[in-house]
């Protein structure tokens, strides 16, 4: 008989991993079911993940520019692509288990509005409360497979819901995506930019250039490289002061420049537009609303309009907008 596979990778999990790792035996879903007998929860969780609806359309969601022209700037696919090959190979250099940090990284933005956190902050205005990463939680325990959510273990959907945020998640898994993701999002917004000519080298501060270079790749290979020598041994995923220091820094800096800069403003203004003009349309014409979203928010009109509206891509939102909104002669 051929050996189970998922029982030989669960036992060398206990044997090779570090003892601080989250081991796949021990994950708990909210509702039990059969196991494979080739792969462990954590690389299922991953898989289902990695098919569903949600992550397919985040390669046409917005990172920093709306619906950009250029072929080569991010979205929120290949931001969880890279947030994912950051964060684990931090976690292999700390021996920790590579397939949760994988399931947490590609899981951890499918909240994400159209327009980014534009989207977000207009959501936020017309309802007074909204966070991507509540949402992301309920497109996967909810929201996919027809209205039954994915079943995802505890230990993926606490890493997806304390990526950001004042909460820590359980798992030195997630704990690592966390700060994963800041990596990720800082070094490659700053490329995009660059890309963009919305600044210019030269114009970083100086104690960021001292501490953590100059251009993405040395940028991210020094905090990778600083958070695998701060946490080995802990008990928690730790970075050392001037790297912390520095990547706030670097944090107000790309808040000042970029995300908040003059020149973004106008795209920001119309992204905002489009989605509450959508929301205000669809509440008067609920007709119009897919009808299975008010089946999953129990009749919650606002729910299943904000759950609708939020799932949508940049261009999809703007060519409804286009067809329910734009007058036509």
């Amino acid at each position: 008989m051929v050996e189970n596979i998922r029982i030989r990778t669960e036992r060398e999990e206990w044997e090779r991993l570090s003892p601080h790792a989250a081991k796949s035996s021990e994950a708990k879903r909210s509702r039990e079911e059969a196991e494979c007998d080739i792969r462990t929860k954590f690389q299922r969780d991953r898989d289902r993940i990695l098919h569903s609806k949600p992550f397919r359309r985040l390669k046409h969601k917005t990172q920093v520019y709306i619906a950009p022209a250029g072929d080569h700037y991010r979205t929120r696919m290949t931001h969880s692509l890279e947030v994912s090959q950051i964060s684990r190979t931090i976690g292999r250099g700390l021996r920790l288990n590579e397939d949760l940090i994988e399931a947490i990284s590609l899981g951890h933005d499918v909240g994400h509005t159209p327009f980014g956190h534009v989207g977000e902050e207009a959501i936020v205005k017309l309802i007074g409360g909204f966070e991507h990463n509540e949402q992301s939680v309920r497109i996967l325990t909810v929201l996919s497979g027809e209205g039954k959510g994915l079943n995802l273990t505890q230990e993926v959907l606490d890493g997806v819901l304390h990526h950001t945020g004042k909460g820590i998640p359980y798992t030195l898994e997630g704990q690592i995506v966390k700060t994963g993701d800041r990596i990720a999002y800082l070094c490659h917004d700053y490329d995009d930019a660059l890309r963009a000519e919305l600044i210019h080298k030269g114009e970083l501060p100086e104690k960021v250039v001292s501490t953590l270079g100059d251009n993405p790749s040395r940028m991210i290979t020094t905090m990778v490289v600083d958070m695998i020598e701060s946490s080995q041994n802990q008990t928690s995923i730790q970075q050392s002061r001037p790297v912390t220091e520095a990547m706030q820094e670097f944090r107000l800096f790309m808040f000042e420049r970029v995300y908040n800069s003059e020149a973004l403003r106008e795209e920001r203004r119309k992204g905002e537009y489009v989605v509450q003009a959508l929301f205000h349309y669809y509440m008067k014409n609920l007709q119009f609303l897919p009808q299975e979203y008010l089946v999953w928010a129990d009749g919650d009109a606002v729910k299943a309009v904000v759950d609708y509206i939020s799932g949508l891509t940049d261009n999809y939102a703007i060519d409804l907008f286009q067809n329910f909104l734009v007058p036509r002669h």
